[in-house]
């Protein structure tokens, strides 16, 4: 596993162009399996978990071709079912949680799918008991096998239906969905995730042929079609890394400037980082964050401390709550983070409170950070990085503290962005990547 060895307390400046959104690509490049047509998609982020993804359609069969450094065709003409009972398969699949979005196309096209149960980030229980039950209630037979941890799914014939999701599940939604668009009749979808990634794939379906209406919204109706057709599709910045970046330059004092930053899709993101003081300014589409000595976190107005909390679309995304704490480490203020998904995901604190961070972890789910106002910058020292997200928060800690900090188990960042140790040099930080 590789290292990042930092030399913090430096101040950066410059443009940074934000990839493409880890979380859309995943859903989209599953759905080109939906049909037997050329698909071409733009702007695919390069990273650990997207090109996994990229390869484990080889295997099943789709013919893929770089257009260039960011855009790939792909064509899934001559799939091979076949290759989802072997072992290759069962290895490759547990790799990326994202693989569990090949199952609702395979299945409405071919009407079956497999998968191992999926890896990921270990932040806690993700369960998939939402996208299971759609695909029962869309005429699917759901079977699993606890000894080989293997999930199968088949159907003599989808017929759309109405349900109401137990949890607004972006991943369950984007499988449910893809699932319908060629089931027999309507399917209705409510409490379904309406995030702007979740709206893409809408689109993308739409301009292949299917009919989903009520995009944007959380109930979703869906006439079911018989066949689908080629497309092109263009993702979306990666919001998260744009909170990333905001993180990055407040922590550091720096002056940076976010290029093509979609910020009509960013929903409540700028507005919660303003709550901590954080200035950022709107130009054109990008995001200029001026250098700031200090910020200061707002509360309440009625006093008392400011609550930020994950919610589902509109609300605020649980990704960038481990980069609201980091940040919330040097500012002025208190604040209380709580993070309802996972129940693993603010476990890293305890790293933060080694480089010199006041926070109290109160319980699984909720931290109170004590702002220090920078009067006690945090110490460097030597750590792991336990998932992408709070890996990119050590690595904005680490940037801003005094010395030379060590992040091992490096991959984990890697599976989510893109080049961040050239692209961060190019600001001006001082890391270095050791193998």
């Amino acid at each position: 596993m590789g290292s990042f060895i930092i030399e913090g307390g430096h101040k950066l400046k410059g443009e940074i162009q934000p990839q493409g959104a880890k979380n859309e690509a995943l859903q989209i490049l599953c759905a080109v399996l939906l049909t037997p047509e050329k698909v071409i998609i733009n702007n695919v982020p390069d990273i650990v978990d997207i090109n996994i993804l990229i390869e484990l359609l080889k295997d099943l069969g789709v013919k893929v071709e770089k257009r260039s450094k960011d855009s790939y065709s792909f064509q899934a003409d001559e799939i091979n079912l076949d290759y989802l009972t072997s072992d290759q398969f069962k290895a490759k699949g547990t790799r990326i949680r994202g693989s569990i979005m090949i199952v609702g196309p395979l299945l409405a096209r071919f009407g079956k799918g497999f998968i191992p149960r999926p890896g990921g980030d270990k932040i806690g229980r993700r369960r998939l008991d939402t996208h299971f039950i759609g695909f029962q209630r869309l005429g699917a037979e759901f079977e699993y096998d606890s000894k080989e941890s293997f999930y199968r799914v088949t159907t003599k014939g989808l017929k759309g239906n109405y349900m109401l999701l137990d949890e607004a599940s972006v991943t369950g939604t984007a499988n449910i969905v893809m699932t319908a668009v060629m089931a027999k009749g309507t399917t209705t979808i409510y409490n379904a995730a309406c995030e702007p990634y979740l709206q893409q794939l809408c689109k993308m379906l739409n301009s292949m042929g299917a009919n989903i209406q009520g995009i944007g919204s959380n109930l979703l109706t869906i006439e079911g079609v018989d066949f689908l057709g080629g497309c092109e599709h263009t993702i979306l910045p990666d919001m998260i890394e744009i909170g990333s970046f905001i993180g990055l330059a407040a922590m550091t004092q720096s002056e940076i400037t976010i290029k093509n930053v979609s910020w009509d899709n960013l929903g409540v993101i700028p507005s919660v980082f303003q709550k901590l003081g954080i200035k950022l300014e709107r130009k054109g589409d990008d995001i200029y964050i001026p250098t700031q000595e200090s910020y200061e976190i707002e509360n309440f107005i009625d006093g008392s401390i400011l609550t930020i909390a994950d919610a589902p679309w509109p609300g605020f995304t649980p990704d960038l709550l481990s980069i609201i704490l980091v940040v919330s480490t040097q500012a002025k203020g208190s604040v209380l983070i709580h993070q309802k998904m996972f129940e693993s995901r603010l476990f890293f604190t305890d790293k933060l409170i080694d480089m010199g961070a006041q926070i109290i972890l109160c319980d699984p789910h909720r931290a109170s950070v004590i702002g220090l106002n920078r009067q006690t910058p945090l110490r460097a020292t030597t750590m792991t990085s336990p998932d992408i997200r709070a890996g990119v928060s050590l690595l904005i800690a680490a940037l801003s503290a005094e010395g030379t900090s060590t992040i091992h188990n490096i991959n984990q960042i890697d599976r989510g962005y893109q080049n961040i140790d050239d692209r961060l040099r190019s600001l001006g930080a001082k890391i270095q990547r050791v193998e």
